[in-house]
């Protein structure tokens, strides 16, 4: 059994409403043929360990990456138990390494996810007491081998999952600041813009500045494989350190250079950008965007035109609504006089709030951030004399 040649199927993981963003990206990664089916959190496709390697480095939108052990009926937490005891652990998990289970259980007799896992741990622990008179040490760290079961009413599936820690962090924000964007979501949402990557990314109330730093890595071409050194699949049995330094060479080999870039970072507290300037240092992109402590009707609007993308307060954790509202109306006010030319996006969780811009909707791209169900609503920002103002 060697793994990391030996084709299965693999779940790439993510959260809801970004799988149209990681599917493209899995496809220009050339697996274009090997998906299966995409639904609404993630991407099924088959490939070997060896590919999850390469999956894990390069996906910006990715939560898990998960490698399919075997799937079987399962009645109850007792076959559960008979099932596992009878897998090859000790051929996939160190005698004396270490491992930690998770699980997505929907079924009418489980009540307690934390018993699902006891009895994986169990299962797996008595197979290396009997097999080999050792065991390996258990707990909930996702540093080493990560062990996950998706049990849904009597169909169930047991995975590796090769990430360990989720994908969605990124790695170099080490001060989030308040109310941040998670970073797969930035991704996602700058993927599903018109921005051509080249021309000027202009990203007022910056906040962390989590949209201008993923703005910067999408690109120069700056994977989130860069920003972490410790994967799961580091800690499986056969791991062959090579196939990890040869995929991050080709990361690095790949950082694109681009001088006349323009990507802009404004926000009216200093703090705020102080914070941006530390994480985007630590993302390697300190040099690519230009910070400014200023109001976002103070924003400059570089030319010749890009995008302008805004992720203002909505009033669910940050803002007074009432005073939002007159924020909103503002913001409309300032994509319309001081960014024509320009595509415009506002990243919103309040679309009563989002009325107040007085913009007209070219699309309204469905997201969530967290539980929240938010919009990407984009405004094509005519140039000249051409109305725009409406209702949105």
């Amino acid at each position: 059994m060697d793994l990391f040649t030996e084709s299965k199927r693999i779940v790439v993981t993510c959260n809801k409403r970004l799988a149209p963003y990681l599917e493209k990206e899995i496809e220009e990664l050339g697996y274009a043929e090997s998906i299966e089916r995409t639904f609404s959190t993630g991407v099924e496709m088959m490939g070997t360990l060896a590919d999850c390697i390469r999956l894990n480095l390069n996906l910006f939108c990715a939560s898990q990456v998960l490698f399919s052990l075997m799937e079987f009926k399962c009645r109850d937490a007792e076959v559960l138990y008979d099932k596992l005891i009878q897998y090859p652990w000790e051929r996939i998990i160190p005698e004396n390494g270490y491992f930690a289970v998770t699980n997505h259980t929907e079924n009418f007799t489980i009540n307690n996810e934390m018993y699902v896992n006891v009895k994986i741990k169990d299962a797996i622990v008595d197979r290396f007491r009997r097999e080999t008179g050792q065991r390996p040490n258990s707990g909930p760290e996702l540093n080493h081998v990560v062990v996950h079961l998706h049990w849904r009413e009597n169909q169930a599936e047991i995975f590796l999952d090769t990430s360990g820690e989720t994908l969605a962090k990124h790695g170099y924000r080490k001060i989030p600041g308040k109310a941040p964007m998670l970073e797969a979501l930035a991704s996602a949402t700058i993927l599903a813009t018109k921005w051509n990557r080249n021309s000027p990314f202009v990203n007022p109330m910056c906040g962390s500045g989590t949209l201008a730093i993923e703005a910067a890595l999408i690109a120069t071409g700056r994977r989130p494989g860069l920003f972490r050194k410790n994967y799961s699949f580091m800690h499986v049995v056969g791991y062959d350190s090579s196939v990890y330094k040869t995929e991050l060479n080709k990361l690095e080999n790949q950082i694109i250079e681009l001088p006349q870039l323009k990507i802009l970072a404004t926000d009216i507290k200093k703090d705020a950008i102080d914070i941006s300037k530390v994480n985007a240092a630590l993302a390697g992109v300190e040099k690519l965007i230009d910070f400014d402590v200023c109001d976002f009707e103070s924003t400059n609007i570089p030319t010749p035109a890009g995008v302008v993308f805004i992720n203002p307060e909505y009033g669910e954790r940050l803002g007074d609504v009432a005073e939002l509202e007159q924020t909103y109306s503002r913001l409309g006010d300032f994509l319309k006089k001081k960014c024509q030319g320009y595509t415009g996006y506002i990243f919103t969780g309040n679309l009563d709030l989002a009325k107040k811009i007085g913009l007209k909707t070219s699309r309204r791209i469905e997201f969530y951030s967290a539980k929240l169900d938010c919009r990407l609503l984009e405004y094509d920002l005519y140039a000249g004399s051409r109305e725009v103002k409406t209702n949105t």
